[in-house]
């Protein structure tokens, strides 16, 4: 009995630790998406910033495509933003965009919060999310993409390093995932062939992640 009450009392004390605000990664519906390893920074494994930076290889594949997409848009009619822009898509909602190509017009006065204006396109590369609370880590791609898409965004890309694979998803529209060498429309005519985008910069590091 008295080590049944030991036992009830560990698991009451765990049950009691609090997340702090800055391991929120996303929030959907009121219902928090932390950091990948969150679990360590409360443990003291590693630091805030060590789950909430992003890898060279990321931050690279960033800057090629918003190199790639500022070079063919039209700039008087379309901006590429990035950098986690925070975008709220519903009430007590809200999940981070890698990048986000928007209509100029649709920018609207900047205030310096999130926003709540859908962009014209999404691209992520992989997450920074903790999965382990969905029954499939699929789940967690599907349920951003279908709700970015709800919410008024006409094209979601999402680019998996570690499989090499995209996915290209818009409403009532099938949804592809296809290899990194096949080429697709990004927006208004304007196709990618991220292979190719990335022999051409030269890409020579290893995708682990």
């Amino acid at each position: 009995m008295a080590l049944e009450t030991v036992t009830n009392t560990a698991k009451t004390k765990k049950a009691k630790v609090r997340v702090p605000k800055e391991l929120i990664y996303e929030m959907r519906h009121g219902s928090p998406i932390y950091y990948r390893d969150y679990d360590k920074v409360l443990s003291g494994e590693k630091s805030l910033e060590e789950v909430m930076g992003s890898s060279d290889l990321h931050a690279w594949f960033l800057y090629v495509l918003m190199k790639f997409l500022i070079k063919s848009l039209d700039e008087k009619k379309y901006i590429v933003l990035v950098g986690e822009l925070g975008y709220r898509f519903s009430k007590r909602s809200w999940y981070n965009l890698d990048l986000a190509v928007y209509r100029r017009e649709k920018i609207g006065k900047l205030k310096g919060t999130f926003t709540d204006v859908p962009p014209e396109v999404v691209i992520e590369i992989d997450t920074k999310a903790d999965l382990r609370k969905f029954e499939n880590p699929q789940d967690y791609f599907h349920r951003k993409t279908q709700d970015l898409l709800d919410s008024g965004v006409k094209k979601v890309i999402w680019i998996f390093t570690k499989d090499r694979k995209i996915w290209v998803a818009q409403k009532a529209k099938p949804w592809l995932i296809v290899d990194w060498d096949y080429e697709f429309e990004v927006i208004e005519g304007i196709r990618l062939n991220f292979a190719e985008l990335l022999k051409g910069e030269g890409f020579q590091g290893e995708v682990t992640s």
